[in-house]
């Protein structure tokens, strides 16, 4: 039997020629929160795009595999179809295409036979409403003059549809104020509760705390120039908020960690 989670083994991977990520180890288990954090430039949101396939990110060595089946050789409408979400840290607007109609595709290209017009429309309804969000939005074009937050609220409403099996939120909380930061963690923490979405796993990656507040974390994960250091539970998040990245560093470059 194929062993269920997603897993970084060894994972290298450069960006122009560059090496970012030097050997990664890590295993998102289903219905499991992990944390990522670290500094700017450590590496975090390029293991993201590497997981996702961004042709940018070239991965050199080790392998990243969803339920035991190698995501490697897959495009990256292939990795999604096979139950991999990205959020992304600054989405992307499509002037022409109304967040309706993209939300819909979307929702049919990973679960086929499983959405009539009537239960999709039953469901984003109840999702918009678990966001608080204005219905007016799903005729708007995706992203098309949105606030930062309500950015972050339409990819928290694909991540609530498309309900996948594991979600890499790639600094989400970014630019975000408390009420919308609230609504984001309000969505996941809906979204784990549900049937649906209770088997989940996220690796939430982030240089501040903040989001954790809202979504507990059941593991914290320190990555320093493209290796994780240090790994432990959500009190390892709140040494980070009181003595910041300083004292981890020079941990690790003497070796104690």
């Amino acid at each position: 039997m194929n062993e269920r989670g997603l897993r970084f083994s060894d994972l290298r991977a450069n960006v122009e020629s560059k090496e970012i990520l030097k050997g990664i180890d890590l295993f998102v288990e289903p219905g499991r929160v992990h944390a990522l954090m670290g500094p700017n430039g450590s590496g975090k949101s390029t293991l993201a795009f590497a997981a996702a396939g961004h042709p940018n990110y070239t991965v050199t060595g080790g392998t990243i595999c969803l339920d035991g089946s190698n995501l490697g050789d897959l495009a990256p409408d292939k990795r999604a179809k096979a139950g991999l979400f990205l959020s992304f840290q600054y989405p992307a607007a499509i002037p022409g295409v109304s967040v309706a109609n993209f939300i819909r595709t979307a929702s049919q290209a990973v679960h086929p036979d499983d959405l009539t017009p009537a239960k999709f429309r039953a469901a984003i309804f109840e999702k918009l409403d678990v966001l608080d969000m204005d219905a007016a939005l799903l005729g708007r074009y995706v992203n098309d003059g949105f606030s930062g937050g309500e950015k972050k609220r339409l990819e928290m409403l694909q991540l609530a549809m498309l309900a996948p099996k594991y979600a890499i939120l790639d600094e989400t909380d970014s630019g975000l104020d408390v009420d919308a930061l609230r609504a984001v963690g309000d969505s996941v923490n809906d979204m784990r509760k549900s049937d649906a979405g209770r088997d989940t796993g996220f690796l939430i990656i982030t240089h501040y705390p903040r989001i954790l507040q809202y979504i507990t974390a059941d593991v914290v994960h320190i990555m320093l120039d493209g290796r994780i250091v240090k790994t432990g539970g959500p009190e390892l998040a709140q040494t980070i908020e009181r003595e910041g990245y300083d004292r981890i560093r020079e941990e690790a470059a003497a070796g104690a960690l």
